[in-house]
């Protein structure tokens, strides 16, 4: 299986950061469906995080139908995951990254919400 980086400086939840890069993995096709995963065991032991913080993200990708994982077989890539709501799943993502970013900058949440407003003004479009 491809690597698998958790940054603990990254501001964002290392089961997050697990989830996104499996997810990306098997969309780009370095994981095809029916490849298999390591145990939960494994790979919290490679990645230096706990088995429950694994055990998160297999049981999220499962119930979204990406996973599957049979008791003598372990755990395989069962579906590439849709694209189906993926804007609205995309951004929230987006918005849980900015939020723990903005939280280990020590922002103050309306500050943080300002912010986003200036960039979006900043990206507005020149009205003619």
């Amino acid at each position: 299986m491809t690597r698998i980086l958790v940054d603990p400086d990254s501001g964002v939840a290392p089961w997050r950061q697990v989830r996104d890069q499996l997810v990306h993995l098997i969309r780009a096709g370095e994981l095809a469906v029916g490849a298999p995963l390591p145990s939960i065991r494994q790979l919290a032991r490679d990645l230096g995080l706990s088995a429950g913080t694994v055990a998160r993200v297999y049981r999220e990708l499962e119930a979204a139908g990406v996973l599957r994982t049979a008791r003598r077989n372990g755990t395989v890539v069962a579906a590439v995951p849709s694209g189906d709501g993926s804007a609205a799943a995309e951004l929230a993502d987006a918005a849980a990254g900015y939020v723990a970013s903005a939280r280990a900058l020590g922002v103050d949440p309306h500050d943080a919400v300002q912010a986003v407003l200036r960039a979006y003004r900043d990206e507005e479009p020149a009205v003619r």
